[in-house]
């Protein structure tokens, strides 16, 4: 079975810092490509970040820009997503996605995506 599940959520300060992990299963993580959405309360998902497959380029919104930093451990059949920075504007529950893509991820929206994880919560509050 094909499972994504993301983990590392959690309540922290202003200015603080979380990773995010996606790990998968079922499946093996090197030929998909894996973005990060977020969805607040009452708001549209939208796309954060994302690298690609075919050649590990990036794409990041630009409300995180400099602060967010995507990767992936193909060994580790993981993906993660370092949050430096945090402001109490990217408190949202975050969701880890991938899918086949034939060439950057940034040409892509949300319904690329084949399998996504549950979503864990990120709470930036004092």
């Amino acid at each position: 079975q094909v499972h994504v599940v993301e983990s590392g959520g959690g309540l922290v300060q202003p200015g603080g810092s979380l990773r995010l992990s996606c790990a998968a299963s079922g499946f093996t993580l090197d030929t998909y490509a894996i973005g990060w959405f977020l969805q607040a309360p009452g708001k549209e998902r939208e796309g954060v970040s994302c690298i690609s497959s075919t050649d590990g380029s990036t794409y990041y919104a630009d409300s995180v820009k400099g602060r967010f930093t995507i990767s992936r451990d193909n060994t580790k059949n993981t993906a993660y997503l370092q949050m430096n920075s945090l402001k109490p504007e990217d408190t949202a529950n975050y969701y880890c996605a991938v899918g086949r893509m034939a060439d950057s991820c940034s040409n892509y929206g949300l319904y690329e995506y084949d399998y996504w994880g549950q979503g864990t919560q990120v709470t930036v509050s004092s």
